[in-house]
């Protein structure tokens, strides 16, 4: 009898032990604050800011699965999609949100709560109304601004290609940030005296045929930081490598299919930045405050194969940068 009676005061200790640890693992658990990821569709740029973000939290101390929840989710550009993931973050209790490219951070600013956003490298968040100002945001958005070198993009452009006269530009019409670095583009090239048209798309679907039509009006095509375009960039290598004219684009991730040079920034860097932001709100600090940062890193990729196919001739100075910092595709 007392064999049953230790037996069962031990078993019932065990349970005991079990259901309390198992409460403060479930406590443990509702601890930790969610941080809620949403990208706005796949492809290599927007995946390198994603992992640069993971890694500027954990840098910061903050590590999924340990001290944080992070719920990551991608719309594949449906813009029905964001809506319901930024729904989703809310019902979660996230306590910051972020924005990889624009229409993302658009859905979770538009959320009626007062949840802290930060954008993952947003070309125009003051066109885009995102910001009051890059010093004093002013609201619940802060993060990192995506600052294409468009200036020293105009330069190589213009130092493999000096005796260019037209250049096309493909971007989406209602992708406001690729829209303003397209005008920024244009200013500075026309100020050099060359001709630039512009070529606009809505969606994936109208790359083929806009880009046919492109390659036979102009000597070369630039193509801005264009989520749509980057998703369908081999439609457009098809076109200018059966043209037989050059393409620069703007971020380095756009390159190996037909790209001849880029100068751009890290984008890997501008996600660890990001995540650095994110951290600091998770400490308590107000987005209101937090000036709009970006990195100042830059990238070189040069695709000498390309260049040799083309013709063409890459300066040796933007040989030596690329092999300092960035790459080389052979």
């Amino acid at each position: 009898m007392k064999r049953l009676i230790t037996t069962i005061i031990v078993l019932l200790g065990v349970l005991g032990f079990a259901f309390v640890s198992e409460h403060q693992s479930q406590t443990a658990q509702q601890k930790r604050p969610v941080v809620g990821i949403l990208q706005t569709l796949s492809h290599p740029a927007l995946d390198q800011i994603r992992k640069g973000i993971i890694a500027g939290l954990k840098a910061e101390g903050y590590v999924d699965g340990k001290n944080v929840v992070l719920d990551v989710e991608n719309a594949q550009g449906d813009q029905s999609n964001l809506k319901s993931m930024a729904d989703k973050f809310m019902n979660k209790n996230a306590r910051v949100t972020v924005g990889i490219a624009t229409p993302a951070v658009q859905a979770l600013a538009n959320q009626t709560t007062a949840t802290p956003v930060v954008m993952g490298g947003i070309s125009d968040p003051l066109g885009t109304g995102l910001v009051k100002s890059l010093q004093h945001p002013g609201g619940k958005v802060t993060g990192t601004k995506e600052q294409e070198p468009v200036a020293q993009q105009v330069a190589m452009i213009r130092a493999i290609m000096p005796n260019l006269k037209t250049i096309g530009v493909l971007h989406t019409s209602s992708d406001d940030s690729s829209t303003a670095e397209y005008q920024e583009f244009r200013k500075l090239m026309e100020a050099h005296g060359v001709t630039v048209k512009s070529f606009t798309i809505t969606s994936t679907n109208d790359i083929s045929q806009t880009a046919e039509t492109m390659v036979r009006q102009v000597e070369a095509v630039y193509v801005p930081t264009d989520n749509t375009v980057a998703s369908g960039i081999m439609t457009l290598a098809k076109a200018v490598d059966g043209a037989k004219i050059p393409l620069f684009p703007a971020v380095a991730t756009m390159m190996k299919p037909a790209g001849v040079a880029t100068i751009s920034s890290s984008q890997f860097d501008m996600g660890v930045v990001t995540g650095k932001m994110v951290a600091r709100v998770l400490r308590g600090e107000k987005p209101a405050t937090m000036a709009v940062e970006q990195t100042k890193k830059v990238d070189t990729t040069i695709n000498l194969k390309q260049a040799r196919k083309l013709g063409l001739t890459i300066p040796q100075r933007y040989v030596d940068a690329a092999e300092k910092r960035g790459e080389i595709i052979q």
